[in-house]
């Protein structure tokens, strides 16, 4: 008899998390929102999670490409679909919605 491999209970419980956090230089909105989305990934996604923090002043071309309008921006790539997510990122619930977590 073969063993069967353990099924997870909630495929986004063992998701990977991409995000990228847009921000300008080292403004009090920029640091408020580094510092909430660090404490957020920490808590909720503890190693299954990658954040990439870009400062638009010195990565110009992203801007187009991601077709930033306002900043800070977090932006979820995967899993997906993906979600923008406007602000200093203090607001905790309203961040783990858009991420698709249920706090």
């Amino acid at each position: 008899m073969k063993a069967q491999d353990p099924v997870p209970q909630d495929p986004e419980a063992e998701a990977e998390y991409v995000l990228r956090l847009f921000i300008t230089g080292a403004t009090p909105n920029s640091l408020r929102a580094v510092s909430n989305i660090r404490e957020i990934c920490d808590r909720y996604l503890a190693g299954r999670y990658s954040l990439k923090i870009i400062d638009v002043s010195q990565e110009g071309t992203l801007v187009q490409e991601e077709q930033i309008i306002a900043l800070p921006l977090l932006v979820k790539k995967s899993p997906g679909p993906e979600r923008k997510l406007i602000g200093d990122l203090s607001q905790t619930e309203k961040v783990l919605k858009a991420l698709g977590l249920n706090p």
